[in-house]
């Protein structure tokens, strides 16, 4: 997670995971400006090697749950905790992974947009590390 996670020009300074259910998950990551964004949830569904299911929600430094207004910038309307679920699915040499929010709720138009987004990046940087890059 460390070496992918995140958008186009973000790091990720931080990712702790106890992937198990009820385990719980941090990560933090470092936009260009050196702004970090923290996030934390737990796993509720784990099912290797097909499925995770977990809560995501903002989060501050210490681990917290936090609205997302306590980033500058975010939107004070954002849902307080999402949902992901992530599929992984066999298709001979190559995997399929699905990624779906829900819980999104009070979400704007372009938070939603914004989260498709960084998802696409980071997967775009998951790639690369995959072939090697």
């Amino acid at each position: 997670m460390k070496r992918w996670m995140g958008p186009k020009d973000y790091t990720t300074p931080v990712s702790e995971m106890d992937v198990r259910v009820g385990g719980r998950y941090f990560n933090c990551m470092r936009s260009p400006e050196g702004v970090d964004y923290c996030s934390t949830g737990e796993f509720l569904e784990v099912d290797p090697p097909e499925r995770l299911v977990m809560t995501d929600a903002f989060a501050d430094e210490d681990g917290n749950v936090v609205q997302a207004a306590h980033y500058e910038g975010m939107d004070a309307n954002f849902p307080l905790e999402l949902l992901i679920a992530v599929q992984l699915q066999d298709i001979g040499d190559r995997t399929r992974l699905t990624l779906t929010h829900s819980k999104l709720g009070t979400a704007s138009e372009s938070d939603r947009h914004d989260m498709q987004q960084g998802w696409s990046e980071s997967f775009d940087k998951l790639e690369k590390e995959l072939a090697g890059a």
